[in-house]
């Protein structure tokens, strides 16, 4: 990345028209002045992108071009010989940064276990992806572009994960029968309860209604824009950082588990390795049209192949495992765990690992 671009945005921050605080004393109006004051100037001052871009460079970055348009995407190769191939799709406001923390224990685990051989494309429209410049890139056609990502790369029989939009393309590859696809693994299932489950709601059940309420009366508007209009929201997170963040951060504190504080889960430096990968390919607007494009992709679907869970307690949607095996024919593992919200991988690593290794030991 030039130096410009660095200057140009250390000149936007210093230049920053702020607006007054909120009339609270939390959350309750979006990210809070004082908060998104000092982890702009720290961005602007102290944060360092080379450590980043030499982290990615390390892992190894590429780019191939389907239909179409250029897909980027971190490479690992284990040494392992039977390691087993793996995409793994990050999700909104997420980035392959998700996965950061992940790539080295999957490809080379310290204790000899499974190892995979690891792939994490950047959706199109985000990070280092092409932009569509047509409609019809939703998580179907995705679903089938990384099934071509993984037979370009010598991949004949691999295995999927992911959460978020991640979630809604694995699914889409289980429901397509994309070829070389052995079994999946979700973070974040989608469910929905039937009449009778409503009458007499389990406690698990009454979690996710109540978590599914939440999200539509305060938690559902950045969605809604972006499905509806993500062209009007795009020009200010391209053109303002301190809006892009502002936008991306209050998301930090509302999906992850924490105990007060977004840093409790996620590192500043983190947060803001993530939120480079959309200001400096200037993503705002492509990100948001997957929403247009595919929100309703996320609902329910029959899956044949095997399917593993891990749930999470601070997960924004979650799904009871009821609702989940009635479209799950072949439930292989359901993980309840302890600590962890939406952006499993980025949170809870060690966690994380152990159930992927636990989930696709049972499918290949």
């Amino acid at each position: 990345m030039p130096e410009a671009a660095l200057e140009d945005l250390r000149a936007r921050l210093a230049n920053t028209r702020w607006p007054e605080r909120e009339t609270v004393s939390d959350w309750s109006q979006g990210t809070p002045l004082a908060d998104l004051q000092a982890l702009c100037a720290y961005w602007q001052d102290s944060y360092d992108w080379r450590r980043c871009e030499a982290r990615l460079n390390a892992l190894g970055q590429f780019k191939t071009e389907i239909d179409g348009l250029d897909i980027h995407f971190l490479h690992v190769r284990s040494p392992h010989p039977n390691a087993v191939p793996l995409v793994m799709t990050h999700g909104w406001p997420g980035s392959v940064i998700e996965f950061m923390g992940v790539i080295d224990e999957l490809a080379n685990p310290a204790d000899g276990g499974l190892a995979f051989h690891v792939v994490a494309p950047s959706l199109p429209g985000f990070g280092f992806s092409g932009k569509p410049a047509t409609t019809g890139w939703g998580v179907e056609k995705i679903s089938r572009a990384w099934g071509e990502l993984m037979a370009r790369l010598g991949y004949t029989r691999w295995v999927a994960q992911g959460g978020d939009w991640g979630s809604a393309v694995t699914t889409a590859i289980a429901v397509q029968k994309v070829a070389g696809c052995a079994g999946i693994h979700l973070n974040m299932p989608i469910g929905r309860p039937l009449p009778d489950d409503l009458a007499n709601p389990s406690p698990a059940e009454l979690k996710a209604l109540a978590a599914l309420k939440h999200y539509q009366d305060w938690d559902a508007g950045y969605s809604t824009q972006q499905r509806t209009r993500p062209q009007t929201v795009g020009y200010g997170l391209v053109d303002s950082p301190a809006g892009l963040a502002g936008w991306i951060f209050e998301k930090m504190w509302a999906w992850t588990h924490h105990d007060g504080s977004p840093y409790d889960a996620l590192s500043r430096d983190a947060i803001l390795d993530n939120i480079m990968l959309y200001w400096l390919p200037a993503t705002g607007a492509s990100s948001a049209r997957l929403y247009w494009e595919s929100f309703g992709s996320f609902a329910p679907h029959e899956i044949e192949l095997p399917v593993a869970v891990s749930a999470y307690p601070k997960e924004i949607l979650p799904t009871p495992r009821k609702w989940a095996e009635r479209n799950f024919r072949n439930l292989v593992h359901w993980g309840e765990m302890e600590r962890g919200g939406h952006f499993a991988a980025w949170e809870q690593p060690e966690a994380f690992v152990r159930e992927l290794r636990t989930a696709f030991a049972l499918m290949i």
